[in-house]
């Protein structure tokens, strides 16, 4: 993983071949102790890992695979990650981005850090998932 120190909240990433994805934008949001969004994201993977719509688990998509759209949330507690791939023939799957997502030659990623703000994962009653929770600094306001 390659990203350059900034004090800028955009800051632009490259994955290295072999790395998992999730788990290496997790450890990322993990070790800065910070809150991000995934702005984009493009590159290509060796095999992937995507949970459908009111699937329980993530179903294997076998590469190579080009990432088309990748967006999404990181806190230190986890990630909500939406990817869309194509297939050699073009083939197009998406999903929540799970464990497994292997980088085959690279990933370049844009993610917008959230200085000041804290994002959680809070489990929510209403939809029975771990649902984003946001702090704002003093005297700001999160429209709902």
């Amino acid at each position: 993983m390659k990203s350059e120190a900034t004090d800028n909240a955009f800051v632009p990433l490259r994955l290295q071949p072999g790395e998992d994805l999730r788990a290496a934008l997790e450890a990322l949001a993990r070790q800065r102790g910070q809150s991000a969004f995934v702005v984009a994201g493009v590159g290509s993977l060796g095999a992937a890992q995507l949970r459908w719509a009111d699937r329980p688990e993530a179903c294997a998509v076998a590469g190579p695979l080009e990432i088309l759209s990748l967006q999404g949330s990181l806190t230190p507690d986890g990630a909500h990650l939406h990817m869309a791939v194509a297939d050699a023939d073009g083939r197009v799957r998406g999903g929540h981005v799970a464990p497994g997502c292997t980088v085959r030659t690279t990933a370049e990623l844009l993610l917008a850090w959230l200085p000041g703000y804290t994002l959680r994962r809070e489990h929510d009653p209403a939809t029975g998932y771990p649902e984003l929770a946001v702090w704002c600094p003093p005297g700001e306001s999160v429209q709902r």
